[in-house]
């Protein structure tokens, strides 16, 4: 069986550490009252993940066609096959388009609020967003753009951690422990 080359897992798992730390924020900073300097801190911080993420995925995706993946196995049916690709593709578009959603909140916020990732690095706001003369109707649609594909890529993922699951448990193949770190790998001597 080949194996995701090292790069491409701990791409794989730092960044899903990193959606699930979104997520999390994410969630409370929509559904939790919370003071004025606790919410100012969790966006910032939900800033400097997301704009970490929107790299790491351009990152993977170089590396993805530098080191392709491993074949799926010979046994798969075609639909599945199929669906995989599609989930992989969705994935993907995640990845790159929420953060870019966000970024492009914040950029046509009418609070104009700097973003410094991690409290060090300025990033810049998308120019063509900030310098619109009224803000609000297109805050409003990134915003939206911005929860309802946080709401997809939640189901995405607990799809992608189903499939992987069935193809380990069920199915018995390799599809999983190829993906895994090797601390993770049970022998299989």
């Amino acid at each position: 069986m080949r194996r995701y080359d090292p790069v491409a897992i701990t791409l794989h798992w730092v960044m899903a550490l990193g959606i699930l730390t979104l997520i999390g924020i994410g969630l409370v900073m929509v559904h939790l009252t919370l003071g004025p300097s606790r919410v100012f801190a969790l966006y910032q911080l939900h800033k400097s993940i997301g704009i970490t993420i929107l790299i790491a995925a351009c990152l993977r995706l170089m590396w993805r066609f530098v080191r392709p993946p491993p074949p799926l196995p010979p046994d798969m049916a075609p639909g599945e096959r199929r669906l995989a690709g599609l989930a992989h593709l969705a994935l993907y578009a995640e990845m790159i388009g929420l953060p870019l959603t966000g970024w492009a909140v914040v950029s046509s916020s009418v609070f104009a609020i700097p973003t410094v990732l991690f409290g060090v690095i300025p990033w810049p706001d998308l120019p063509w967003l900030s310098s619109l003369p009224d803000k609000k109707p297109v805050e409003a649609v990134f915003s939206a753009i911005h929860a309802y594909g946080a709401y997809l890529l939640i189901a995405l993922i607990v799809l992608h951690g189903f499939a992987a699951l069935r193809h380990h448990f069920v199915l018995h193949d390799e599809v999983l422990a190829r993906m895994l770190p090797n601390f993770l790998r049970r022998s299989r001597r």
